[in-house]
């Protein structure tokens, strides 16, 4: 009875040190798939792969640049096409169709820098588009012909931001600096919105305050206001000089991070409990 006694308990610890190491390679498996789940979301592009987003982005800039070019930059008309684009491309890609816009977001630490990049690219992209095609529609406009002309009647000519005047390039830069700044702080605001259609008219409504602003103090001098470094270069203001990528590249771009900022520190502040 010893012996048998003894031969079972051997049994069971021959069992138990051989299903220890079962144990142990089930711990590292479980370990290894929540690291690697821990990478997946870390590395993650939000819900929409960067690829997808990234078109989303180049087809808004383009119908946006298109938009502008069509409508002559009147501020009320691009409220409502930029609403329609945000309500469009929203869920995609976050719909900014603006290098301010996504700058901005990655300085606030709203997006990472490959997501920048790619938007960057594709909005220049998409906006120079929109001048090529925009472009052939105009050079596929008939000829006036001399008995029209002397009615007045002249050839279609594509639209484009007027020329910095020279001694005023400062008000022309502080112009789109304000206005910048205006557009990026409601853009800011509409990122935390739930409601689509709130945060799409609080876009469009913020660009159309911003152009008001900024338009009104750079007609005063003959000049123009973009707040889109892309569609800067749709409309032609973007030159090989200094003053024009001054004013519609850099001005537009500090203004969007410095729009973005100021709403995080007042929206930290009225969410502080004293």
């Amino acid at each position: 009875m010893a012996t048998k006694k003894t031969a079972s308990t051997a049994k069971k610890k021959s069992t138990t040190k051989k299903s220890a190491p079962v144990a142990k390679k089930t711990t590292t498996t479980v370990k290894t798939v929540s690291a690697s789940s821990r990478a997946a979301k870390k590395f993650s592009f939000s819900r929409s792969p960067l690829l997808a987003a990234s078109v989303a982005e180049f087809i808004g800039t383009f119908i946006f640049a298109a938009v502008v070019i069509a409508v002559s930059g009147q501020p009320l008309f691009i409220l409502f096409g930029l609403a329609a684009i945000v309500l469009a491309i929203g869920a995609m890609s976050g719909a900014h169709v603006n290098p301010l816009i996504t700058v901005g977001a990655w300085a606030t630490k709203r997006i990472n820098g490959a997501r920048a990049v790619s938007y960057l690219v594709a909005q220049v992209l998409g906006a120079m588009m929109a001048l090529v095609v925009m472009s052939a529609f105009v050079n596929a406009a008939p000829e006036v012909s001399d008995q029209a002309a002397q009615f007045g009647q002249t050839a279609p000519e594509l639209f484009k931001a007027a020329a910095i005047p020279e001694g005023k390039e400062w008000v022309v830069l502080s112009a789109e600096l304000l206005g910048a700044v205006v557009f990026g702080f409601a853009v800011a605001s509409a990122m935390r919105m739930k409601e689509r259609f709130s945060a799409a008219f609080t876009v469009g409504g913020g660009l159309y305050v911003g152009l008001l602003l900024a338009g009104s103090a750079a007609s005063y001098v003959g000049a123009s206001a973009v707040l889109n470094p892309a569609v800067a270069g749709a409309l032609q203001a973007v030159q090989w000089d200094l003053w024009p990528i001054m004013v519609y590249v850099l001005a537009s771009l500090v203004g969007g991070v410095l729009g973005f900022a100021l709403n995080d520190l007042v929206t930290k502040e009225s969410e502080a409990k004293y």
